[in-house]
């Protein structure tokens, strides 16, 4: 036979119980890269505000650090071994913000608003493809049926290569080019951003580079000194380099896309033998 006080210590050790669950401490190596990630978003968002005071060469820096920064905060998480579902979800929707919106955005208030109606529609292809493409990474990337080899690949164009490469008008126009925003030339952006949007889109395989780890001692060298010469270029001729990059992302698409049906076709005849 029970107290009469017995009911309402339980209750309060449960209580008790409840609140020291709702208020666990949270280490910091899982804190560190949800912070990162807040921080890529910041730089997506602060992008738009420099394209709506029309400095435009501060927004594609914008844009490129949040592109860093995202490529940071995973590989810190992993590092650390602080992944986590919350993080998981974070990234994506700063991504969406960064890669889907800032950059749509972006060449909206440059040359797509010469055709407000055809600018406005790629702007919302393009921020709807961004959007299906980093739904459909966050489905597949818990599928445990696909080959080892997939890992090597993206399923369409990744988000960031494709706030990078739909910019490439842009890049062109701040250094070789420097033409007017013209109808004409809002007219051939349209179309560029919309078939750049069908990529993110499209099951056409991109190589991941997520692999690229560790560095053979004797490249060591010649890493370091392309790292340098890199960043050198990028501090002088930065809209020069970054269109390079992006024509070079996009002529390897074809070569992605050869190895990944060789691979296939390897897995395929295993399968069959």
């Amino acid at each position: 036979m029970s107290e009469p006080g017995d009911n309402q210590y339980e209750d309060a050790l449960t209580a008790s119980e409840m609140r020291r669950l709702r208020f666990r401490n949270i280490p910091i190596r899982v804190v560190l890269p949800n912070l990162v990630t807040l921080l890529a978003l910041c730089m997506g968002l602060t992008s738009i505000r420099f394209a709506i005071e029309g400095r435009f060469e501060t927004a594609i820096t914008a844009v490129m650090a949040a592109a860093v920064l995202d490529g940071l905060d995973g590989r810190i998480a992993r590092a650390l071994k602080g992944t986590s579902r919350f993080g998981a979800e974070l990234d994506s929707l700063s991504d969406f913000v960064d890669f889907g919106v800032a950059p749509a955005l972006l060449l909206y208030l440059w040359s797509l608003h010469e055709i407000k109606g055809m600018g406005w529609f790629a702007v919302l292809v393009f921020v709807i493809a961004a959007a299906l493409r980093l739904a459909r990474f966050n489905v597949m990337i818990d599928d445990p049926t696909k080959p080892a080899w997939h890992a090597d690949f993206f399923v369409g164009m990744p988000a960031p290569a494709g706030a990078v490469t739909v910019l490439l008008p842009l890049y062109l126009n701040l250094s070789v080019l420097e033409l007017p925003a013209t109808r004409g030339l809002a007219i051939f952006n349209i179309f560029y951003v919309i078939a750049i949007a069908l990529l993110m889109a499209s099951r056409i395989p991109h190589f991941s580079g997520k692999r690229i780890g560790r560095i053979p001692r004797d490249l060591v060298i010649p890493v370091l000194f392309g790292v340098g010469a890199t960043i050198l270029l990028l501090a002088i001729f930065p809209m020069e380099l970054l269109a390079v990059v992006s024509l070079a992302f996009l002529a390897m698409i074809p070569f992605s896309v050869k190895h990944y049906n060789r691979l296939a076709k390897a897995e395929a005849n295993k399968s069959v033998g």
